[in-house]
């Protein structure tokens, strides 16, 4: 029986690979990219680095992101800095403006409060208009199983 059921698992298996390898490759002039279907999407963006170009290319990728014509309208956003990212969020630092431009365009500027209680950080030394979340980390897992997008640029 045990031999009947690996038999008629490699058969189906032969047959779609048979299958997929039948079907014409789409053309690089075809494709367009996926289609943006759903009514809504939304992303995390994860940020643990206090690296300039790091923290730069996170809020260029998420700037990308909404200036995507197929997530018009349809993207949710939230930064979510723990770690070595906490420096985005500081006064002292040459973010704000970019942050404000984000914001204004609906991403979530969420801080972990364990990083800044490691760290000795105030929320003095933060932007004013940032939010917290108790632990980066499980905002994270939390959104995942909400059915949100990871992104660790």
């Amino acid at each position: 029986m045990k031999t009947l059921k690996t038999m008629m698992y490699v058969a189906a298996m032969l047959i779609s690979a048979g299958a997929i390898a039948q079907k014409s490759p789409v053309s690089p002039a075809d494709f367009h990219g996926a289609i943006a279907d759903q009514k809504s999407y939304k992303v995390v963006y994860q940020l643990n680095s206090d690296d300039e170009k790091v923290i730069k290319a996170t809020m260029r990728n998420i700037m990308n992101a909404l200036d995507d014509p197929r997530l018009n309208g349809k993207l949710e956003v939230e930064l979510v800095a723990h770690g070595g990212g906490v420096t985005v969020f500081k006064k002292d630092q040459p973010y704000e403006t970019q942050l404000k431009a984000l914001q204004q365009r609906g991403v979530i500027l969420a801080e972990c409060e364990n990083t800044m209680r490691e760290r000795k950080i105030s929320k003095d030394e933060l932007f004013d208009f940032i939010s917290y979340v108790p632990s980066g980390n499980g905002e994270i897992i939390i959104r995942q199983q909400q059915g949100w997008a990871i992104v660790h640029p």
